[in-house]
């Protein structure tokens, strides 16, 4: 049994790297626990931002210690608890670019299995309301039209979003 939970608490924000079918990740412990203690269902919902501006779209590269290293997203995150959507989305693009967003609407999501996980992402079409981009946790990121998407290499969960955009933005 657990005796130190607090040991326990403290080691929860590592990153755990694992590899599973070819892909790298490097998992939150916290993450594991709750797929090791529920490996059945592990649902988790991520908002993701469509930031527009001038006809582009900002895309962000994964830094390489991150799970899915180098891929290319739509900057977001993990809800925490007791979180809506709404704060969700301003919290974290706001930690990992350092901008402020209006929201202008909130598009379907969409579910992703990964080999050890599921998420739900949560996209929303946002524009910048203030701030200046600077990056806290991705490697870089780009202003990009949407003919200029598919040549990305995406998170595999991205990409029925960037098949959205591709319809109908």
């Amino acid at each position: 049994m657990l005796r130190n939970f607090g040991q326990l608490e403290k080691s929860v924000s590592l990153l755990l790297p694992i590899e599973k079918d070819g892909i790298h990740y490097n998992l939150p412990v916290k993450d594991l626990l709750c797929i090791l203690l529920n490996p059945i269902t592990y649902m988790m919902q991520v908002t993701c931002a469509i930031i527009r501006d001038n006809g582009l779209i900002l895309v962000c590269q994964r830094g390489p210690a991150m799970s899915m290293p180098l891929k290319w997203e739509f900057p977001g995150g993990k809800l925490e608890q007791g979180e809506d959507e709404i704060e969700c989305i301003h919290r974290e693009i706001k930690e990992e670019l350092n901008i402020e967003i209006n929201i202008l609407q909130r598009l379907r999501s969409f579910s992703h299995k990964y080999p050890s996980f599921e998420i739900e992402l949560i996209p929303f079409l946002v524009e910048i309301k203030g701030g200046e981009i600077l990056l806290k946790e991705h490697l870089q990121y780009k202003w990009v039209h949407k003919k200029e998407m598919l040549a990305l290499d995406w998170a595999a969960a991205d990409l029925p979003i960037v098949q959205e955009i591709l319809k109908h933005q």
